[in-house]
């Protein structure tokens, strides 16, 4: 059984997702960030930048020991190459999904982040930060918005891509922004909430918050 290292945060939701999407069986290790989990020698074994998600899987292909992975792209990753499962097998294919991956990790994640802590979580409101990261969230949007004309999903089918952003874009309204201004994003938003892994996945987070 997979062991997912866990608390209920865009990164962590994605994780749980995927393990839902797949049916794989998992067991969650709490991993308290109020109370400093994240720190912990234990947890840094295996997520060394003191960030979670993180997995450790008893099983991997190559029949060795138990392998750990850290950041949520690479576990995104290694999990859909596992299992043969929401990752095209052609070049043109993967290459998409692959730079869509990169995009949230680099991009939408971060940005956001910043966002949730200009506007919600800094002990002062600096009126410069919230308007940039503000901003630049509902620029990457627009981003989205434009590559969901005209598909269902980021690469055509649905994908560790779609796994990715969605979790970011739970948070909307506590980000400032308006899906109403953004008809794909906002199709393809409500699609993905209605899966029943996705559904699943936010049941388990509610014993975490």
């Amino acid at each position: 059984m997979l062991e997912l290292y866990y608390w209920p945060t865009p990164n962590g939701h994605k994780i749980a997702i995927f393990l839902e999407e797949a049916g794989l069986e998992y067991r969650i290790f709490p991993v308290d960030i109020r109370a400093g989990d994240q720190f912990k020698p234990d947890f840094l074994k295996i997520s060394p930048n003191n960030r979670m998600p993180a997995i450790v899987d008893p099983n991997p292909t190559d029949g060795g020991e138990p392998i750990s992975i850290f950041e949520s792209g690479a576990i995104l990753l290694y999990l859909a190459e596992k299992t043969g499962s929401f990752l095209p097998q052609d070049a043109r294919g993967r290459k998409t999904v692959m730079e869509w991956l990169f995009w949230q990790v680099g991009g939408l994640g971060p940005m956001a982040g910043q966002n949730h802590h200009f506007v919600q979580y800094a002990p002062e409101q600096i009126p410069y930060a919230i308007t940039r990261y503000v901003n630049e969230t509902h620029r990457l949007y627009g981003v989205l918005d434009k590559q969901l004309q005209g598909r269902d999903y980021l690469a055509g089918d649905y994908s560790i891509a779609d796994m990715a952003c969605y979790p970011w874009i739970v948070p909307h309204e506590k980000q400032r922004q308006n899906l109403e201004e953004f008809p794909n994003l906002q199709r393809w938003f409500n699609a993905i909430k209605e899966r029943p892994a996705v559904i699943a996945a936010y049941e388990r987070a509610k014993d975490y918050r």
